[in-house]
């Protein structure tokens, strides 16, 4: 049995990068639509990108952040005239390999590494889409958004002297989208935080400062990283 497999992401990048060239992204742009036929995947050489729809209402969700060695495969796999099941907007200014959908398909039909890698990353997004579920099923609107904080650390944490900054810029509103809520009430809740001396913020960017208390509101299970994030 394979144990040390080269993570799908990186046989891609090998197997196309040389062919392919990298295209720059502007910060806001659509790279595509929910219900668009698939013609692409990406692979996120720099930058940051979410993947979300936008409900019948105009309420905008933010299903999961994708960062730099990360993929957008956002479809049924091999299923002849695929469509996305969701859009892709670029947050931040990015630079992403565009892979065409049949070759990426052909490649890793054919390819036996590949395929175990394939396997592999289904298998753990499965786990990190169940574990968001639960999340928001079993402690509300509030413990939603501790655990998406808390996955913001284990994605963008970066140590601080205050605690662990999310180096990553986010507007109430996105934050509310990533949690299903309205601005509002994530608003009143980051204020109880920030009253307490949980988070703060500054610039768009959080410091969790008592990641404790968050991981101890929310029974965290200390899921593994690569389970535990906003990927």
């Amino acid at each position: 049995m394979q144990e040390n497999h080269v993570s799908l992401y990186n046989l891609l990048n090998h197997f196309f990068g040389g062919r392919e060239l990298i295209q720059k992204v502007k910060a806001g742009t659509v790279l595509f639509h929910e219900r668009d036929r698939v013609e692409h995947i990406y692979l996120i050489q720099k930058g940051s990108a979410a993947i979300g729809r936008v409900h019948l209402k105009g309420k905008e969700f933010i299903l999961k952040i994708l960062n730099e060695r990360e993929m957008i495969v956002e479809y049924q796999l091999f299923k002849p005239l695929s469509r996305y099941h969701f859009s892709a907007k670029a947050l931040t200014d990015c630079e992403v390999l565009v892979i065409k959908r049949e070759q990426f398909e052909e490649f890793v039909t054919n390819d036996p590494n590949a395929m175990f890698s394939l396997a592999s990353w289904l298998s753990t997004s499965y786990l990190k889409a169940q574990m968001k579920c639960q999340d928001l099923i079993m402690n509300g609107k509030k413990g939603g958004l501790y655990s998406i904080l808390i996955r913001l650390c284990n994605s963008y944490g970066v140590p601080s002297e205050d605690g662990i900054l999310i180096d990553l810029p986010l507007t109430h509103q996105e934050l509310a989208n990533l949690t299903y809520g309205t601005r509002e009430v994530i608003q009143r809740s980051l204020k109880e935080l920030r009253d307490n001396g949980i988070i703060s913020y500054d610039q768009q960017k959080f410091t969790v400062k008592n990641l404790s208390y968050l991981r101890q509101e929310v029974d965290c299970q200390n899921c593994a990283y690569e389970i535990c994030g906003l990927n």
